[in-house]
């Protein structure tokens, strides 16, 4: 039976990865944990590999069509997209309070698809001069 089956793993290997998985759960009782698997909860599955891949994801607003993207991050996160897919102007607006950023996010993602005219009456504009988008394409 020697060379059967899969090779077991070794003692110190079945502790780290019990230790990881304790980490892991451990992270998931934080708010950021749980604003974190909330985000994701309801993003669509693009969106899910955009976030995880290049730290951003697309919605479309509600009213108009236009493209968004919404960068990790709580403030100063959000973008109008133009038809070349690249960022034309800020959009700054947060709900109250001390959130989570995956919290906020979900917020600004909901209120651009749901309530996109009223997100644009009370944000504030800010030029995409400030920022590099060179390696996104």
């Amino acid at each position: 039976m020697l060379g059967l089956g899969p090779p077991r793993p070794h003692e110190g290997s079945r502790r780290r990865a019990s230790r990881k998985l304790f980490e892991c759960h451990k992270y998931e009782r934080t708010a950021d944990g749980r604003a974190d698997q909330l985000l994701r909860a309801w993003l669509s599955s693009k969106q899910r590999t955009e976030l995880s891949e290049k730290g951003y994801f697309e919605v479309i607003g509600g009213s108009s069509g236009k493209q968004y993207r919404i960068y990790s991050g709580s403030a100063m996160n959000v973008f109008e997209v133009d038809d070349i897919g690249q960022p034309c102007r800020g959009v700054c607006f947060m709900p109250r309070g001390k959130l989570p950023a995956s919290d906020i996010m979900l917020a600004q993602k909901i209120a651009l698809e749901s309530s996109e005219e009223e997100v644009l009456g009370v944000a504030r504009l800010f030029s995409t001069a400030l920022f590099s988008f060179s390696s996104e394409h």
